[in-house]
């Protein structure tokens, strides 16, 4: 591996790790995760007008616009909800790890995105991972939190998986800044109804922790992962975020004290074994 190629290799890695501690900041506020992700991006936001007027950047505003950035908007406040679901609902690791099948998810969909080609072995692959996902599961009934937990993660997963092929053509034109700071406006905008939830002395009680996830999660972690998308693929970057579960597991282990049993573990070997052997094929 180049020097060139190093950089972004790196960059994209630490975004993953920012971005693995929605896992943990997920797990740790007790408040409605349609209330979490509102405060989030309202704060994000907040964090990112700031920037921009401080830069004296103009017309901050023109994106939205675009009907695909409406879009993938509404995609991401889908994706954020239903994957704080899966992690309320059981631990970090099964919401993240049920969250993973998006790489693959991410190969079989983009050839209908765009001019590349299928790979059929992506669907045995698929097939594969479902076995992973089916391990995360002790019991398939729908008063199993745990199956609902996992539920969510996979259609989490689809989400995000066809909101960063909806963003592709974006990201070669504008920064990852500019384009969380309009995927942070409209998801604010599509919670805004769910607001009151909760009584703000509640909201107030967990500012740290949502300013965390605001800053860290959404802002800088989202932001240098859109913009690692000027140098891979959208499968290509997916792929390589294999590593994201380990981090968020790891810091669930070393904060909260919460460690996944044999089962999980056996389960998410299955889900990474599949998108590493995805890696394989992309690089042929």
């Amino acid at each position: 591996m180049n020097s060139a190629s190093l950089g972004p290799l790196l960059l994209l890695n630490v975004s993953f790790l920012l971005i693995s501690t929605s896992g943990v900041l997920g797990r740790s506020i007790v408040l409605d995760p349609r209330v979490v992700i509102f405060y989030r991006s309202l704060l994000a936001v907040v964090i990112f007008a700031v920037y921009f007027l401080g830069k004296k950047q103009g017309s901050i505003f023109l994106g939205l616009k675009k009907k695909s950035t409406w879009i993938a908007g509404f995609l991401m406040a889908a994706h954020w909800v239903t994957y704080f679901y899966a992690l309320q609902w059981s631990n970090v690791a099964i919401g993240m790890l049920s969250l993973f099948t998006y790489p693959v998810i991410t190969a079989l969909l983009e050839p209908l995105f765009f001019s590349t080609r299928y790979n059929k072995v992506s669907l045995a692959l698929a097939m594969f991972m479902l076995m992973g996902v089916y391990l995360l599961v002790p019991e398939f009934t729908l008063e199993n939190r745990q199956f609902k937990a996992v539920g969510m993660g996979v259609f989490s997963a689809l989400c995000f998986a066809t909101r960063n092929l909806v963003l592709k053509k974006e990201a070669q034109q504008e920064s990852g800044l500019q384009m969380m700071f309009y995927q942070v406006i409209i998801v604010a905008f599509f919670l805004l109804p769910f607001a009151h939830q909760h009584p703000f002395t509640e909201v107030i009680a967990e500012w740290q922790n949502l300013v965390l996830l605001a800053l860290l999660t959404t802002v800088l972690g989202h932001s240098l992962f859109l913009q690692s998308l000027k140098h891979f693929t959208v499968t290509r970057a997916s792929l390589i975020s294999c590593v994201q579960p380990l981090y968020g597991i790891i810091l669930a282990a070393i904060i909260i004290n919460e460690m996944p049993n044999g089962m999980t573990l056996l389960g998410g070997l299955i889900i990474l074994v599949s998108v590493g052997v995805e890696i394989q094929m992309n690089k042929n």
